[in-house]
């Protein structure tokens, strides 16, 4: 069996929607095998940074700590605001990755019924919109890839922007993401604490008190519409700690948040 390869674009051709054919309107997957044995199960990671930009200690720094727990990992660049893309663009990202990461775990000998997403602050948000709003596939299409569900098995938000309605929704991403004037309609579609349903995977949450960028009510209420809709969950709040920490460095540690999320992701059939 071939290794999996280093990098996948996420169209062979330009992707659809695409405003040009440079490296950022070029989407793509990049992959980290496990570097412990390995459990047969896949995360894609959706690097934070308000829909502006792709911060690397939310992007490649998550993607080796998985691969560390045996997950194979995926970082996903996605299309963002500054270079003209709105959604759905982002989203359609989000959907055809995880597409194709089930079609690869088919050929691959990994499992296509253990795909995860990750992200933080507006990956957190890409999370959320993905996990409320996939879809099964088009059995029909000649793309195998189309065929795929683009349902995550489970879903991980870290620090997570969720609502774009005020008064807790943070201004950068929802700009980025809507524009500077976006229509009730969009703002209630891309609140993802109002897009909750049944289906919803499983979703590990965590955020701190002390955020002052996006505030914690984020979590709180998208784990209450998970609750309402009978969706299982962990939220894990922490009373210290300031926005985009990701897993933290030696002069700004962490709370102990990544234990907790390998407790879980284990109990999830993630790791062995």
């Amino acid at each position: 069996m071939s290794p999996l390869p280093a990098s996948v674009p996420l169209w062979s051709g330009r992707a659809p929607g695409a405003l040009g054919d440079q490296p950022q309107d070029r989407p793509a997957l990049t992959s980290f095998p496990p570097t412990a044995p390995a459990s047969a199960a896949s995360v894609i990671v959706f690097p934070g940074g308000g829909y502006g930009m792709l911060a690397p200690h939310e992007g490649e720094v998550y993607a080796q700590w998985l691969a560390a727990q045996g997950i194979h990992a995926w970082v996903l660049q996605y299309r963002l605001g500054p270079h003209g893309y709105r959604h759905p663009a982002m989203l359609h990202d989000a959907a055809r990755a995880i597409r194709i990461v089930r079609h690869l775990a088919r050929q691959h000998g990994l499992d296509p019924a253990r795909i995860g997403v990750m992200g933080s602050s507006a990956g957190g948000h890409l999370v959320a919109t993905i996990i409320t709003q996939f879809d099964a596939g088009q059995p029909g299409a000649t793309d195998p890839v189309e065929r795929e569900s683009s349902r995550p098995d489970v879903g991980i938000l870290c620090y997570p922007v969720i609502t774009m309605q005020a008064p807790y929704a943070h201004a950068g991403s929802r700009e980025n993401l809507l524009g500077t004037n976006p229509t009730p309609a969009f703002i209630e579609a891309l609140s993802a604490e109002l897009q909750v349903k049944a289906t919803t995977p499983p979703a590990f949450i965590w955020h701190t008190v002390a955020d002052n960028a996006v505030p914690v009510e984020n979590a709180l209420i998208f784990a209450q519409a998970l609750r309402r809709a009978g969706v299982p969950f962990a939220l894990s709040l922490y009373e210290n700690g300031v926005h985009g920490l990701g897993l933290g460095t030696p002069e700004q540690p962490a709370p102990p948040w990544a234990t907790d999320c390998l407790f879980w992701l284990r109990g999830h059939g993630f790791t062995n």
